[in-house]
């Protein structure tokens, strides 16, 4: 009996070592290309914000990892892409998180001039309900467009608001929360970006981490 658990517990470690090293091989195959889709995703999206310009490997490279629970949603760091025209700073596109959605954290990246005017804005991953709350999506409606060439000032804060709350924007049919949160994480990455100005020369730190 000993002898048979024995060539069992073995032949079990043979192919456990062997399913080891098959997926150690497959993962080191398509690891590039897994890299090249998320590359090629993230340039996709930096676009979507910033049609202007497009998106390159110089605007990934020129980017900060930057930390504000209050403005920017977590605790945790988001990251910042600047884009250089000539040389010369023109855009900010920053990542950032309404914290307060219907069904939890809702992720944005959301374009910018370095006067504070919005270019452009998406929704990254929500938790949102369906038919409702994923209104945010631009499968969905175009709502997420409305952002497009507002500015935010110290003076117009109370227009950074969904029209139930005295504000600019549209809320969804049976669905407050999820925009009212959108709109917020908007107008907060924003004023994160127009309250530090020290942004535009710090050096690039976020291929560090």
């Amino acid at each position: 009996m000993i002898r048979v658990i024995s060539k069992n517990a073995l032949a079990l470690g043979l192919a456990a070592a062997i399913c080891v090293a098959v997926l150690g091989l497959v993962n080191q195959q398509t690891a590039p290309r897994i890299n090249e889709q998320r590359l090629a995703a993230k340039l996709a999206v930096l676009a979507e914000v910033l049609p202007e310009v497009g998106a390159s490997q110089a605007l990934l490279d020129d980017c900060l990892q930057v930390t504000d629970e209050q403005l920017l949603g977590r605790s945790t760091p988001q990251t910042l892409y600047r884009w250089r025209n000539q040389g010369v700073l023109s855009a900010y596109i920053i990542e950032t998180t309404a914290p307060d959605g219907y069904s939890g954290n809702i992720d944005l990246i959301v374009a910018m001039t370095t006067d504070g005017t919005v270019l452009g804005s998406r929704v990254l991953e929500h938790k949102e309900t369906p038919g409702l709350g994923d209104k945010v999506e631009t499968r969905r409606s175009e709502w997420i467009y409305s952002f497009s060439g507002k500015v935010v000032t110290a003076d117009n804060a109370a227009k950074w608001a969904v029209r139930k709350d005295g504000g600019d924007f549209d809320q969804f049919t049976g669905a407050t929360i999820t925009p009212r949160a959108v709109v917020n994480a908007v107008r907060n990455a924003v004023l994160y970006v127009q309250q530090h100005p020290q942004l535009a020369t710090l050096p690039a730190n976020c291929m560090d981490q």
